[in-house]
């Protein structure tokens, strides 16, 4: 199917019957086509390539119209696939008055805006009266810009690769240019910026920005860092898996919410290049897509997401709960939860500090992915975050070097995860094996690496080392106010009676409940609460958990 190069927006028709797939297009000109493209096809995954197209050229698409029953690809399937490519766009399906349980569940499996009877005539009375509808939805909706940004700057400068980075998690386009290659040049001229002064990020408007703080990058870029109120009924305080589910059961269940995260939604789970153990997807889901497809969940629901402010302290004032942020301002509730997660663990080795950011990365860092090409790459950890880059880096990479203290992976990783690994050829496991150091001139160039069980020392090159060892609640603002254990883990619920007694300064007539922490109306989620289980899918249920207390509290 070809598609048009010009600019109205596209309503999309998907059915393999021709007969029907004319009907559908030929009601759909006659009441749209002056302003709307008005495209079909056969199939799902034709479809698809379409839409592929359409994205790469940045033509929006307002609806799609997918019929149930198709050979392959059933419209339900379709329809799935489409959203990640076009989350914006009103979802249709078409079906017979058999199929309407098939409809129904739809609705929630695919976030599906309607589902039509066949057949619709009177289109006047049964299709045009929803389209509009949905039409008006998608035109007021407020849809994020397909910004074309450029950030011009430095491999091997730790700022650019934290801008980039910041860029990739908040799901917002951008196209990279070294410093050094001629149109990185010519860009920072036009802009009148000093190489010495990189990163410069220039936005579609033609703004340049002179190694701007993650602030003003979210200010230019389109993404929301102000509140529209000063109180709420929920703060959630961190935008990970636990965040993100409290903040979609808080808004959707009607209270005033509002999550605050400091750099990105999806936390570290936001980092994973692929979930394989996620309830309801049986190929996997990348973090970012699964963060991404919550965010959207939860303003849909009306749940307000403010990004890049940092929050410092959480005090107790009468019925009311404040957070301050630490550019000063400070937001008020009825109730918070503590969502916050965990933060990797620094590496002691010499030199690692030195070259963090200049061939050393926290994490994924996923940017770094395409440089990682036909290289020796080293990750340090044995949890399932390692394993998930090791597998992902391991399809470009020459080889992927696993360095795990413990002997074996088994005691710390998913079991399918330690069989995926051992069955790809290009993935090295070090077992017993630390990194004891780093070296090199303006990057990093080589690793130090101790076999525990030997004692012995072995200098290799390496030029890109990820580290996923461990992580560590930074839970230091709530010093005084929140009790938590000797880690910095925030306790809650049965957590907190010792010997029956309720904790110190607790002053209402029942125990906390089950996630609420030693102040009433603070609740906790995911992994920064004691004991938790590490994993996006309990995280998610205490999330929503947190919520439900919420509720009771507030009763």
């Amino acid at each position: 199917m070809s598609t048009p190069s010009v600019t109205k927006p596209a309503i999309l028709s998907v059915d393999d019957d021709p007969g029907v797939s004319r009907a559908v297009v030929r009601d759909l000109r006659r009441r749209y086509g002056a302003d709307y493209r008005i495209l079909r096809a056969e199939s799902g995954p034709q479809a698809l390539e379409a839409l592929r197209e359409m994205k790469l050229r940045g033509q929006p698409v307002a609806v799609l119209i997918a019929d149930y029953r198709m050979p392959g690809m059933d419209g339900i399937e379709f329809l799935e696939q489409a959203m990640d490519l076009h989350p914006y766009a009103r979802r249709v399906l078409l079906t017979a008055y058999a199929d309407t349980d098939a409809a129904i569940n739809a609705i929630n499996v695919i976030d599906l805006d309607h589902y039509l009877l066949k057949p619709w005539d009177p289109p006047e009375e049964k299709l045009y009266p929803v389209l509009d509808g949905l039409l008006e939805v998608w035109r007021s909706a407020e849809q994020r810009p397909v910004y074309e940004t450029k950030v011009v700057g430095d491999r091997w400068s730790p700022r650019s690769s934290q801008v980039r980075e910041f860029l990739a998690r908040n799901q917002l386009p951008y196209r990279w240019y070294p410093v050094d290659e001629p149109e990185g040049t010519r860009l920072l001229e036009a802009a009148g910026a000093d190489p010495l002064n990189c990163p410069v990020v220039i936005t579609d408007a033609g703004t340049a920005l002179i190694q701007p703080t993650d602030s003003e990058l979210a200010e230019n870029v389109g993404l929301t860092v102000e509140p529209s109120g000063d109180f709420y009924d929920l703060i959630v305080v961190g935008g990970g898996p636990a965040g993100l589910g409290a903040a979609v059961y808080g808004a959707s269940e009607g209270l005033r919410t509002v999550l605050v995260e400091r750099t990105a939604t999806g936390g570290q789970a936001g980092q994973s290049s692929r979930i394989e153990n996620y309830l309801g997807f049986p190929d996997g889901v990348s973090g970012s897509q699964l963060a991404d497809r919550a965010r959207r969940q939860a303003a849909k629901f009306g749940a307000e997401i403010i990004t890049t402010r940092d929050v410092v302290a959480l005090e107790i004032n009468g019925s009311a709960r404040t957070v301050r942020f630490a550019d000063g301002g400070k937001l008020c509730a009825h109730t918070v939860l503590i969502a916050t997660g965990v933060d990797y663990r620094r590496h002691p080795a010499p030199g690692v500090d030195e070259f963090t950011g200049r061939g050393v990365y926290y994490g994924s860092a996923m940017t770094e992915a395409a440089e990682c090409a036909e290289q020796e790459v080293y990750i340090v950890g044995g949890a399932n975050s390692a394993g998930q880059a090791a597998v992902f880096l391991s399809r470009n990479a020459r080889r992927v070097h696993l360095v795990v203290r413990g002997d074996s992976l088994d005691r710390s990783m998913s079991h399918y995860l330690v069989q995926q690994i051992g069955n790809i050829d290009n993935i090295v496991v070090h077992t017993e094996t630390e990194v004891v150091g780093a070296d090199g001139d303006t990057h990093l160039e080589r690793i130090i690496l101790r076999d525990n069980s030997t004692g012995t020392e072995d200098k290799v090159d390496a030029q890109r080392l990820f580290l996923f060892i461990g992580a560590a609640p930074q839970t230091g603002w709530l010093d005084g106010v929140v009790t938590r254990d000797a880690a910095g883990y925030v306790l809650a619920g049965p957590d907190l009676m010792i010997d029956g007694a309720r904790p110190p300064g607790w002053e209402l007539p029942r125990p906390p409940q089950h996630l609420e922490t030693s102040v009433p109306g603070v609740f906790v989620a995911g992994d920064v609460h004691a004991e938790s289980a590490k994993r996006v899918a309990s995280a998610v249920g205490e999330g929503a958990m947190a919520v439900m207390l919420v509720h009771r509290y507030l009763a």
